[in-house]
Protein backbone atom coordinates (compact mmCIF):
# COMPACT_ATOMS: atom_id res chain seq x y z
CA UNK A 1 0.00 0.00 0.00
CA UNK A 2 1.49 3.11 -0.95
CA UNK A 3 1.70 6.21 1.56
CA UNK A 4 -0.40 6.05 5.11
CA UNK A 5 1.03 6.23 8.30
CA UNK A 6 2.96 3.68 10.53
CA UNK A 7 1.27 2.92 13.41
CA UNK A 8 1.57 0.82 16.62
CA UNK A 9 -1.14 -0.95 18.03
CA UNK A 10 -0.69 -3.17 21.51
CA UNK A 11 -3.08 -6.65 21.17
CA UNK A 12 -3.96 -8.20 24.52
CA UNK A 13 -6.46 -10.59 25.79
CA UNK A 14 -6.54 -13.05 29.24
CA UNK A 15 -10.36 -14.62 28.49
CA UNK A 16 -11.92 -17.71 26.47
CA UNK A 17 -8.76 -18.67 25.10
CA UNK A 18 -6.54 -15.59 24.30
CA UNK A 19 -4.09 -16.58 22.28
CA UNK A 20 -6.79 -17.29 19.95
CA UNK A 21 -8.21 -13.81 20.16
CA UNK A 22 -5.12 -12.13 19.98
CA UNK A 23 -4.23 -14.51 16.89
CA UNK A 24 -7.83 -13.99 15.52
CA UNK A 25 -7.38 -10.23 15.86
CA UNK A 26 -3.92 -9.91 13.84
CA UNK A 27 -5.87 -11.87 11.06
CA UNK A 28 -8.32 -9.46 11.54
CA UNK A 29 -6.05 -6.06 11.30
CA UNK A 30 -4.44 -7.25 7.71
CA UNK A 31 -7.89 -6.71 6.81
CA UNK A 32 -9.06 -3.15 7.59
CA UNK A 33 -10.08 -0.88 5.59
CA UNK A 34 -7.26 1.39 3.64
CA UNK A 35 -4.59 -0.56 5.49
CA UNK A 36 -1.90 -3.14 5.63
CA UNK A 37 -0.24 -5.23 8.46
CA UNK A 38 3.35 -4.44 8.13
CA UNK A 39 4.51 -6.94 11.14
CA UNK A 40 3.79 -8.53 14.25
CA UNK A 41 5.84 -9.65 17.51
CA UNK A 42 6.10 -12.79 19.05
CA UNK A 43 3.17 -13.11 21.51
CA UNK A 44 4.05 -12.96 25.23
CA UNK A 45 2.40 -13.56 28.74
CA UNK A 46 2.47 -11.15 31.19
CA UNK A 47 0.91 -10.43 34.67
CA UNK A 48 -2.12 -8.58 34.98
CA UNK A 49 -1.84 -4.66 35.66
CA UNK A 50 -4.77 -3.80 38.67
CA UNK A 51 -6.70 -6.43 39.55
CA UNK A 52 -4.59 -9.55 40.46
CA UNK A 53 -7.59 -11.36 40.92
CA UNK A 54 -7.90 -12.78 37.09
CA UNK A 55 -5.90 -14.51 34.30
CA UNK A 56 -2.22 -13.85 32.92
CA UNK A 57 -2.44 -11.92 29.74
CA UNK A 58 -1.34 -13.13 26.01
CA UNK A 59 0.03 -9.74 24.34
CA UNK A 60 1.52 -8.56 20.80
CA UNK A 61 2.08 -5.93 18.80
CA UNK A 62 1.48 -5.27 14.98
CA UNK A 63 2.78 -1.97 12.85
CA UNK A 64 -0.14 -1.26 10.85
CA UNK A 65 0.29 0.64 7.37
CA UNK A 66 -3.02 2.90 7.18
CA UNK A 67 -4.62 5.70 5.37
CA UNK A 68 -7.50 5.88 8.11
CA UNK A 69 -7.11 8.96 10.41
CA UNK A 70 -6.82 8.05 14.21
CA UNK A 71 -10.64 8.84 15.51
CA UNK A 72 -11.77 5.89 12.81
CA UNK A 73 -8.94 3.77 13.85
CA UNK A 74 -10.01 3.58 17.15
CA UNK A 75 -13.57 3.58 16.01
CA UNK A 76 -12.08 -0.23 13.54
CA UNK A 77 -10.16 -1.34 16.69
CA UNK A 78 -13.18 -0.86 18.68
CA UNK A 79 -15.39 -2.84 16.66
CA UNK A 80 -13.13 -5.09 16.41
CA UNK A 81 -13.25 -5.71 20.19
CA UNK A 82 -16.74 -6.00 19.58
CA UNK A 83 -16.41 -8.62 17.39
CA UNK A 84 -14.85 -10.81 20.09
CA UNK A 85 -17.70 -9.86 22.72
CA UNK A 86 -15.57 -7.45 24.86
CA UNK A 87 -17.69 -6.45 27.90
CA UNK A 88 -15.89 -3.49 29.88
CA UNK A 89 -17.46 -4.89 33.58
CA UNK A 90 -13.98 -2.83 35.75
CA UNK A 91 -11.09 -0.80 34.98
CA UNK A 92 -7.98 -2.90 33.99
CA UNK A 93 -10.19 -6.08 34.50
CA UNK A 94 -9.99 -9.04 32.35
CA UNK A 95 -11.60 -9.08 28.63
CA UNK A 96 -11.39 -11.27 25.91
CA UNK A 97 -9.81 -8.15 23.20
CA UNK A 98 -7.66 -5.47 24.17
CA UNK A 99 -6.63 -3.26 21.32
CA UNK A 100 -5.12 0.26 21.54
CA UNK A 101 -2.79 2.53 19.56
CA UNK A 102 0.42 2.82 20.94
CA UNK A 103 1.77 5.13 17.95
CA UNK A 104 0.37 7.04 15.17
CA UNK A 105 3.47 7.80 13.22
CA UNK A 106 5.13 10.67 15.09
CA UNK A 107 2.09 12.37 16.63
CA UNK A 108 0.80 13.15 19.68
CA UNK A 109 -3.03 13.05 19.96
CA UNK A 110 -5.02 13.89 23.45
CA UNK A 111 -8.53 13.63 22.71
CA UNK A 112 -11.70 12.64 25.09
CA UNK A 113 -11.47 9.38 23.54
CA UNK A 114 -7.78 9.27 22.74
CA UNK A 115 -4.80 9.85 23.48
CA UNK A 116 -1.24 8.96 21.91
CA UNK A 117 1.45 7.76 22.55
CA UNK A 118 -0.50 5.72 24.92
CA UNK A 119 -0.39 7.34 28.34
CA UNK A 120 1.39 3.85 29.79
CA UNK A 121 3.90 2.67 26.89
CA UNK A 122 7.09 3.66 28.60
CA UNK A 123 5.80 1.90 31.96
CA UNK A 124 4.56 -1.61 30.67
CA UNK A 125 7.09 -4.18 29.43
CA UNK A 126 4.53 -6.07 27.92
CA UNK A 127 4.25 -2.95 25.28
CA UNK A 128 8.02 -1.82 25.41
CA UNK A 129 9.37 -5.58 24.80
CA UNK A 130 7.15 -6.60 22.14
CA UNK A 131 7.53 -3.42 20.29
CA UNK A 132 11.13 -3.18 20.36
CA UNK A 133 10.86 -6.57 18.50
CA UNK A 134 9.30 -5.05 15.73
CA UNK A 135 10.72 -1.52 15.90
CA UNK A 136 14.42 -1.86 16.75
CA UNK A 137 15.78 1.84 17.23
CA UNK A 138 12.46 3.51 16.95
CA UNK A 139 12.74 7.12 18.68
CA UNK A 140 9.05 8.24 20.34
CA UNK A 141 7.79 11.18 19.45
CA UNK A 142 9.11 13.14 22.73
CA UNK A 143 12.77 11.64 21.54
CA UNK A 144 12.81 8.77 24.11
CA UNK A 145 14.96 5.96 22.27
CA UNK A 146 12.64 2.64 22.69
CA UNK A 147 15.66 0.58 22.79
CA UNK A 148 16.97 2.08 25.75
CA UNK A 149 13.00 1.89 27.45
CA UNK A 150 12.85 -1.77 26.83
CA UNK A 151 16.29 -2.69 27.82
CA UNK A 152 16.12 -1.16 31.00
CA UNK A 153 12.41 -2.02 31.65
CA UNK A 154 11.39 -4.37 34.14
CA UNK A 155 10.51 -8.07 32.62
CA UNK A 156 9.69 -9.77 35.62
CA UNK A 157 6.56 -11.98 35.05
CA UNK A 158 6.95 -11.31 30.92
CA UNK A 159 7.41 -14.55 28.63
CA UNK A 160 7.95 -15.07 25.10
CA UNK A 161 5.26 -17.88 24.48
CA UNK A 162 7.01 -20.58 21.66
CA UNK A 163 5.24 -19.86 17.93
CA UNK A 164 3.34 -22.82 16.41
CA UNK A 165 5.03 -24.63 13.64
Amino acid sequence: MAGGVFCYLGLGSNMDNPQQHVRQAISELDNLPHSQLINVSPLYCSKPVGPQDQDDFINAVACLQTKLEPAPLLDALQALEQQHQRVRERHWGPRTLDLDILLYGDRQIHTERLSVPHPFLTERAFVLVPLADIAPGLTLPDGTNLDVLAANCDRNGLAVIPSRL
